[in-house]
């Protein structure tokens, strides 16, 4: 690197070091951190990451001012720092400085892609393209390839590495900087993704690819011109992989008699890239959903939207930045399950369940346990600590995520014993955990062989509630019943 690198970039180097400047020590942030595990190493804790901040960013500007050069290993240290953090932003509600780690690690990896520095690591790579791509054609064949290969070959690849798999779990070993290749195998293979998922997207089975069509969803003799209408945002993870958290969300607003408006089209919220700190890929990706939007509020401006309804806390905290206020004047944003229970839509009678609040919760009118206890009834115990799949996470650094499903797997067995113990679920029977987080049910997913007794089964909570109110055929009757005149495709 050449000596003006230190003038072309210190805007971001300053401001990386001016955002923990503050820090005060004091660890209030560790309780809460998604990755503090501290007998992994010194970075699984939101204190030590921001004293390595600290001290590699004057080891930055050392190495510039003495004209070495910044040594590629720190570079290397650099991402590694970055690499350990959820991006779950609840470091800040305790911090008495309001450092926000999430957004400092944002901006880090936002660095390292511009300084050309950020690692090439093929999972997440295949990821960002499933995400950022739009045309149905691509979507289905990396989808075949994801689902119908690639979970295929890790769920086999585990069967016959179990052995090793179970030995990692059982006690992850502390680490020193990323895993060696073999073993970032192990690490990727040792839980089982996934098995079992809808076929197609939920835009193939209701034939609403087309991006130059708007797509209303209604029950043609439930509703009229005059009904309560609600802008849907599924956002990948409803829409993409796990369909029938899509399906089961169009399917209850359906059974709760609102007129349902698509975005045209395969959408991504913007969040992933700037996760991954892909900066300039998500204002892209913003402005043109904000732009489209527009497009789609003047053309149905006779429908009076007043709700955008979301199914994923992440497309809940990027959506907040659209101002949808002035797309849909009067607007508010709201989370499915937050909706249903103010239509009265509840279940009676339900047994119980385990919940797992997402880091992105998209419950905010009140505590996301209030919700759930509304909805499915009061034998819900809520299961504590991030899941360890993180949107990408899992396929980045499935090292990382090792450590954090250790703690994870801990607080399962726990909360399964005091679940049974209360007399929620049989002594020996299933347990269902639920979320409301798509990233989180693939997470959740993982844990299916982990309990005392019995198997864990994740879910959605809506599509339990779609499950128990509609009846078990719910996906294939709501998709018949849509396909049979409930579609009304508006040119935008």
């Amino acid at each position: 690197m050449g000596h003006e690198s230190l003038i072309m970039q210190q805007s971001d180097i300053g401001a990386i070091a001016d955002s923990v400047k503050d820090c005060l020590r004091c660890g209030k942030c560790k309780p809460v951190c998604a990755t503090h595990v501290p007998r992994a190493n010194l970075l699984y804790s939101p204190r030590n990451k921001i004293l390595a901040t600290s001290l590699l960013v004057e080891a930055f500007l050392y190495e510039e001012q003495t004209r070495r050069g910044i040594s590629i290993k720190h570079w290397q240290e650099f991402e590694d720092v970055a690499d350990h953090c959820t991006v779950c932003h609840k470091c800040l509600s305790p911090c008495p400085v309001k450092i926000d780690f999430g957004d400092v690690s944002m901006n880090m990896r936002n660095l390292l892609r511009k300084m050309g520095q950020k690692s090439f690591r093929p999972g997440n790579a295949a990821a960002m393209l499933f995400l950022n791509a739009k045309n149905p054609d691509t979507i289905k064949l990396m989808r075949s390839a994801m689902v119908d290969v690639g979970f295929k070959a890790q769920r086999l690849a585990n069967d016959l590495l179990r052995r090793l798999a179970r030995k990692q779990t059982a006690a992850p070993p502390a680490t020193v900087g990323p895993a060696p290749v073999k073993a970032q195998v192990i690490h990727f293979i040792n839980k089982k993704m996934p098995g079992g998922l809808p076929k197609k997207t939920a835009r193939a089975l209701l034939d609403i690819e087309d991006a130059d069509y708007v797509p209303i969803i209604r029950d043609p003799q439930a509703t009229t011109a005059d009904s309560e209408a609600v802008f849907y945002f599924p956002g990948c993870g409803s829409e993409r992989l796990f369909s029938q958290v899509g399906l089961a969300t169009q399917a209850m607003l359906w059974h709760a008699g609102v007129q349902t408006v698509l975005p045209p089209g395969y959408l991504c919220c913007g969040y992933p890239q700037r996760g991954g700190g892909q900066y300039d890929k998500a204002e892209k990706i913003i402005t043109d959903n904000r732009v489209l939007f527009h497009r789609v509020a003047n053309t149905l401006n006779y429908l009076d939207i007043k709700t955008v309804v979301v199914s994923c806390g992440t497309c809940y905290d990027q959506l907040q930045g659209y101002q949808f206020d002035k797309i849909f004047p009067g607007c508010r944003i709201v989370d499915i399950h937050e909706f249903l229970l103010e239509k009265g839509i509840r279940l009676e009678g339900a047994g119980g369940y385990l919940y797992h609040d997402p880091c992105h919760s998209p419950m905010k009118l009140q505590e996301p346990m209030k919700t759930v206890k509304a909805l499915m009834g009061d034998r819900v115990r809520e299961s504590k600590r991030c899941c360890g799949e993180s949107g990408t996470l899992g396929v980045t650094r499935p090292d990382i995520s090792t450590q954090i499903r250790f703690r994870k797997e801990e607080e399962l067995r726990r909360d399964e014993a005091a679940l049974r113990a209360s007399g929620g679920v049989g002594a020996d029977g299933p347990v269902k955990i639920l979320t409301s987080c798509p990233s989180c049910l693939q997470g959740l997913s993982r844990y299916g062989n982990d309990l005392n007794n019995g198997l864990l089964e994740a879910d959605y909570i809506v599509v339990e509630m779609a499950r128990r109110i509609l009846g078990e055929e719910w996906l294939p009757g709501y998709v018949e019943r849509a396909n049979a005149g409930g579609i009304e495709r508006v040119l935008v």
